[in-house]
């Protein structure tokens, strides 16, 4: 079968990435499409294996390369744009626009769905609040495309013949926005680069870019009101609020090296996560590490971290349900046991996900030319 890969943008190497370079480890002959494609000779190679994605005019665009999503309201009309009408599998990789690719009735659309437009659907008002953009001629402007983006997203919903979900979470998003049923498989996690460490210090740990969804800002207030040892490892947005918040005994480092991260994983007392993520790729490498998770009992987090096996779960953003679960981790901290939390994260490898992505599109494949 000839196969084509759609992804919309190819920038950095991060989660949904890591998922196409998947694609490619199983199907090295694919032709990728993408709105954009500025990845380096490195990333380029791992992801792509070394190929340039065929792209769009918004690759064109002024100032692209850096301010690809300012071009929002173009993406729908660009995807549309591509010619995949040679391919008999259409594979695309979708957490915006991809799925909307245009294929006909003698192809194969399959769409694995990080999540439905974020900022345009359940983040919509959340995101123009951050934005600055809820009143005023702009935030008409914003609210009026987004609307519109909206109806193009459901519109196209029917152009997948099969959805795969990230996760159960994103799963009911799917059936919630597009009236569709999709099949569960877990994103890639690269789990054995992340070694088991049984002796932990006494320090917790968070680590991310700082936005406001991340909600470090909350791990950082508790923590400080709390008087524990934290690190936090990340930059962005919001570093100067964040610094504001921490107290004594909040270590602030910044940006660090992959390497120096992963050594603070594996020997934190527990990894602390608070955002509500559609997966959350980094506190499965943390239970990999042997290491605890304190986390959102919502989202993603919720199926990949057993409440009071690998993690303990909080229910609500709120510094005193954080607390309430930092505290009932003090008090049972000697009961995890890190084998079995590295065990319990292997079922997140990247060699699973390969082996079920390969067999889905396969065997959908063969009973659509039974069907033809």
């Amino acid at each position: 079968m000839k196969k084509a890969i759609v992804h919309e943008w190819f920038t950095s190497y991060a989660g949904s990435e890591k998922c196409v370079e998947s694609f490619t480890n199983i199907w090295n002959d694919c032709d990728v499409y993408s709105l954009i494609d500025f990845l380096d000779d490195t990333d380029r190679q791992t992801i792509l294996k070394g190929k340039t994605a065929k792209t769009t005019f918004i690759q064109r665009l002024p100032k692209v390369k850096t301010k690809y999503r300012n071009y929002l309201p173009l993406f729908p009309f660009a995807i549309e744009q591509h010619d995949l009408s040679k391919y008999d599998v259409v594979l695309s990789s979708s957490h915006a626009v991809a799925k909307g690719v245009l294929t006909h009735a003698n192809q194969l659309h399959i769409s694995y769905v990080h999540t439905p437009i974020r900022y345009a659907w359940d983040l919509y008002h959340q995101y123009l609040n951050e934005s600055g953009l809820n009143k005023g001629f702009k935030g008409i402007l914003a609210k009026y495309f987004l609307h519109k983006i909206r109806m193009w997203d459901v519109s196209t919903a029917n152009r997948v013949d099969h959805y795969i979900a990230n996760s159960h979470y994103i799963a009911r998003r799917i059936r919630k926005v597009y009236n569709r049923e999709a099949t569960v498989i877990y994103p890639p996690v690269d789990v054995e680069r992340f070694k088991l460490h049984e002796n932990k210090e006494d320090y917790y740990l968070t680590a991310s870019r700082m936005v406001p969804y991340k909600k470090i800002d909350l791990i950082v207030e508790t923590f400080s009101k709390l008087g524990k040892k934290l690190v936090v490892i990340g930059t962005g947005p919001d570093m100067a609020k964040i610094k504001a918040l921490a107290g004594s005994n909040v270590e602030i480092l910044g940006f660090q090296s992959d390497e120096l991260l992963l050594e603070y994983m594996q020997k934190a007392k527990a990894f602390v996560f608070a955002a509500e993520e559609d997966f959350g790729i980094i506190p499965v490498e943390a239970q990999a590490c042997g290491t605890p998770v304190i986390c959102l009992g919502k989202g993603g987090t919720k199926e990949t971290v057993l409440d009071g096996t690998t993690g303990i779960h909080f229910n609500h953003q709120t510094v005193a349900d954080l607390s309430e679960a930092i505290n009932k981790f003090e008090n049972i901290a000697s009961t995890f046991d890190a084998v079995n939390i590295r065990n319990h994260a292997l079922q997140f490898s990247k060699e699973r996900f390969e082996k079920e992505i390969e067999q889905f599109v396969n065997t959908k494949y063969d009973e659509f030319l039974q069907n033809e």
